[in-house]
């Protein structure tokens, strides 16, 4: 199969991790795979070795002749026979030349705050096939009144190589710390917010610290609560034990080196793709029982779902999973877990059954 993708969104985001997943997904399933991206983003970053052909572009808006250019180049080389779609400034351009060119169009909807009623009510009805990435999220369209026969959901695919559990980087990982082998280090990982549940996270570890000597935070990443954080962490007793290395890029190293992960929001989460990478890398996830985050791991078996915001009840969390052998049985499961409903192999093949369904 010939498949399209065009995603010129610009900014770093899940939608932008799943655009390179899945394009890669379907490479590695033996698939042709072109794709219209913006220059030098993560998307373009990220699919530089995938042998997928890339063609530099953007859609600003949907009157952007530019990016209907390089659409409309890649298809008279490639004569796909889908276009796949993953931001919504793009629903419509590529309904469009669908229509003009007859290619059948799939489209991803990564959010679940309503569209604007014309393309709410359209766009799913236009294209042939439209996806949501979870049983949570495709509930939400339904209940704006999507007719559920229209929306299927696929979820993120995840590298489970790229993701395996490394022992020298955990090792390395820790040295850079300053922290030793016996060191339960506590991992959060993406935007820092309120919505994020970080500042509950952060008492509920401190409560857990005063009981667990060897338990330590590590924080990955930066947003508008970075700062309040830092300064809440370098007030407390327990500031030492809190590190924070701000954005990276690549965060599935660090993976390794994380004792369990803690996916605190308090505001509604599509899905989760960072529960995934993390379970990938045969770490346990404490994650907030809301939105589409229950989807993505097995509640007790592969980590625990916990109420948003309750902080007596993600410190006693923490402090169940410092049980070393209760960390190894859930990390093993948590592997496993994925490997059976994420990995790209397994997305890659409903993908394509629900494309060639009726």
């Amino acid at each position: 199969m010939k498949l399209l993708f065009v995603g010129t969104n610009p900014e770093n985001t899940g939608a932008a991790s799943h655009f390179v997943a899945l394009a890669q997904a379907m490479v590695e399933a033996g698939h042709q795979v072109t794709a219209v991206v913006y220059p030098d983003g993560l998307i373009w970053q990220g699919l530089a070795s995938s042998g997928v052909h890339r063609y530099p572009a953007q859609f600003r808006n949907v009157f952007d002749l530019r990016g209907y250019i390089a659409v409309l180049k890649a298809e008279r080389q490639l004569k796909p026979d889908w276009l796949v779609g993953n931001f919504g400034k793009e629903y419509w351009p590529l309904i469009l030349v669908g229509r003009l060119l007859r290619i059948r169009v799939a489209l991803f909807r990564h959010r679940t705050p309503a569209m604007r009623p014309l393309s709410a009510r359209l766009i799913p009805r236009l294209a042939q096939r439209f996806f949501a990435v979870s049983e949570y999220a495709r509930q939400a369209y339904l209940d704006r009144g999507i007719p559920g026969h229209l929306v299927r959901v696929l979820y993120n695919p995840v590298d489970t190589e790229l993701c395996r559990p490394d022992a020298q980087r955990r090792s390395e990982i820790l040295r850079s710390l300053g922290l030793d082998e016996e060191t339960i280090l506590l991992g959060y990982t993406g935007r820092m917010h309120n919505g994020k549940g970080i500042f509950p996270l952060f008492e509920a570890a401190c409560a857990a610290m005063a009981e667990q000597p060897r338990l330590h935070c590590l924080w990955l990443g930066d947003g508008p609560g970075a700062r309040t954080l830092r300064e809440r962490a370098a007030a407390d007793a327990t500031a030492g034990r809190h590190h924070f290395l701000g954005w990276i890029h690549d965060v599935q190293p660090y993976f390794s080196a994380m004792s369990m992960l803690a996916f605190p929001s308090i505001a509604t989460e599509t899905f989760g793709r960072v529960s995934v990478e993390a379970q990938a890398a045969g770490v346990p996830v404490l994650g907030s029982d809301i939105g589409g985050i229950p989807e993505t791991l097995e509640a007790g078996v592969t980590g625990l779902l916990l109420p948003p915001g309750n902080v007596a009840a993600w410190r006693d969390a923490i402090l169940k999973l410092c049980d070393p052998s209760l960390r190894m049985s859930m990390g093993a499961a948590a592997r496993d877990y994925v490997q059976k409903h994420f990995s790209t192999p397994v997305i890659a093949s409903q993908f394509l059954q629900i494309l060639a369904s009726d």
